[in-house]
């Protein structure tokens, strides 16, 4: 029975983890992203938050992980998109600064937790707090 288990121990060990993490897609030279590496980034894997999504970074010029590809590319940063277990919950687009990031970011994970997913909207505007790219 112990080869066994140990046989299944190794397999939880290979296969790939599926947490949660927030994706943030970034860009050389944004200026919202600047901001939010000032003022979030330096705490974020500190908080409860970043303990429970770690963030994650992504540049748009380069080509997109593989494991990423089921999330619809937008071409201005950042852009924020909350996952889990290989599906997307939610996003944020742009930056609306550290008084409201939290808060919204909060709302994603409460909607995580209820099981809910919110799909990207193709036709809603490019928000304030965005870089165009490409």
């Amino acid at each position: 029975m112990r080869p066994l288990a140990g046989l299944v121990a190794l397999l939880f060990t290979l296969a790939p983890a599926h947490a949660a993490e927030l994706v943030m897609f970034t860009q050389q030279g944004c200026a919202w992203c600047q901001k939010f590496d000032s003022e979030i980034a330096p705490a974020y894997e500190k908080t409860a938050e970043g303990k429970r999504v770690p963030l994650r970074r992504v540049d748009i010029g380069k080509p997109r992980p593989p494991d990423l590809a089921f999330i619809q590319r937008e071409r201005f940063t950042p852009v924020f998109v909350l996952i889990d277990n290989g599906r997307e919950i939610g996003r944020i687009r742009g930056y609306p600064g550290d008084a409201f990031f939290y808060g919204l970011l909060g709302n994603l994970i409460a909607q995580m937790d209820r099981g809910e997913v919110t799909p990207p909207d193709p036709n809603a505007a490019p928000p304030a707090g965005a870089t165009f790219g490409e």
